[in-house]
């Protein structure tokens, strides 16, 4: 289908495609109203024909872009093999397979490398990404502290997280179990325990960063969230 988006900030596609991905059961234990519904399964499942990334992964991109400093598209700025230090924490969306072109680029996948207790040195990156990877870490500032250790001075942090700008975080213990992926599939890694809104800045900058901003696509369906460590 045709969609009224803006061009794709990866490859600058103007048409779209859309897959319903949320399932009823998820629907419910979000308490998600209709619309809230409808803006996170596009989110998911609406995708660029172009490069075929989701608007999640395109947000995340603009933010990766912000966080350089450039205006170009995505891709273009990839195919220049900007040689930042890179942790890519879990595959970062449908842009990961992107990513291999940087140069000095780290991967790691949690819950097998922890990411509340990095196995990296202080000040080992200049770039952190992860994508809909914090909601699963039981304690996301602890998570997000350790992001900020191993920036260097300067470094940015560029994420997503399932967020629902009308609402606050909040902690999904004593709530009963709620996983994200497919239907059916409630994977140990999957479970959510934050629930992310629109205060999600306040966690960045609890632990420490600075120059948070946000990276909007289709507002609300996609945002993204930056900050900076300070130099």
């Amino acid at each position: 289908m045709t969609n009224p988006l803006p061009p794709c900030l990866i490859c600058a596609g103007e048409t779209y495609t859309h897959t319903p991905v949320l399932w009823q059961g998820l629907i419910n234990e979000w308490a998600l109203s209709p619309a809230e519904a409808d803006y996170v399964d596009r989110q998911q499942g609406t995708r660029c024909s172009g490069c075929g990334c989701n608007l999640r992964s395109i947000a995340l991109a603009g933010a990766i872009l912000n966080a350089a400093g450039t205006d170009t598209r995505f891709d273009e700025w990839l195919a220049t093999s900007p040689p930042l230090r890179t942790l890519e924490i879990n595959p970062a969306g449908d842009i990961s397979p992107m990513l291999a072109a940087l140069p000095r680029l780290v991967r790691v996948r949690y819950p097998s490398i922890d990411m509340q207790a990095l196995p990296h040195p202080d000040g080992s990156f200049d770039l952190v990404l992860h994508s809909d990877t914090l909601e699963h870490v039981p304690d996301p500032r602890l998570g997000l502290s350790e992001c900020q250790r191993v920036l260097a001075p300067g470094g940015w942090l560029a994420m997503t997280v399932p967020t629902i700008p009308g609402r606050l975080t909040r902690c999904r213990q004593g709530l009963a179990p709620s996983y994200h992926g497919s239907e059916g599939q409630n994977r140990d890694d999957h479970l959510v325990h934050t629930e992310f809104g629109a205060d999600t800045w306040s966690m960045l900058a609890e632990v420490g960063f600075e120059r948070i901003g946000i990276r909007t696509f289709a507002y609300p369906c996609a945002i993204a969230w930056l900050a900076c460590k300070r130099p």
